[in-house]
């Protein structure tokens, strides 16, 4: 039967009582505030790292914006379809066909002209 004192247990001894009487809290260590600065080069590395996250991010929300705008644009273009084809549906109604005919020719030419 040997007593083998294991390392946290042996540390604990060489410490001895605290001072506060707090013995349950883990022991602290002293502070050091440079402990925690980084290099140059490990900061550089994360700003290049971070902005390369964020070119990606901005790329792909540019293109999920340029779907949606895509889809706003095909639905207003469908709307104006719809619409010219019911002017000329009602101006069919009260002229004659040949006429409407003329004047759709005639607004086309005046769209590829304006536009």
């Amino acid at each position: 039967m040997s007593t083998a004192i294991s390392e946290p247990e042996k540390k604990q001894e060489l410490q001895g009582m605290r001072k506060n009487g707090k013995q349950w809290h883990p022991p602290k260590k002293a502070f050091r505030p440079g402990s925690g600065l980084t290099s140059y080069e490990q900061r550089t590395k994360l700003r290049a790292a971070t902005a390369a996250t964020k070119a990606r991010e901005k790329e792909m929300k540019e293109e999920k914006e340029a779907e949606r705008q895509q889809r706003v644009q095909a639905i207003k273009e469908k709307r104006a379809a719809k619409e010219e084809k019911e002017r000329y549906e009602k101006m069919a109604e009260k002229m004659h066909k040949k006429r409407v005919e003329r004047l759709k020719r005639k607004e086309k030419r005046n769209k590829l002209l304006n536009s």
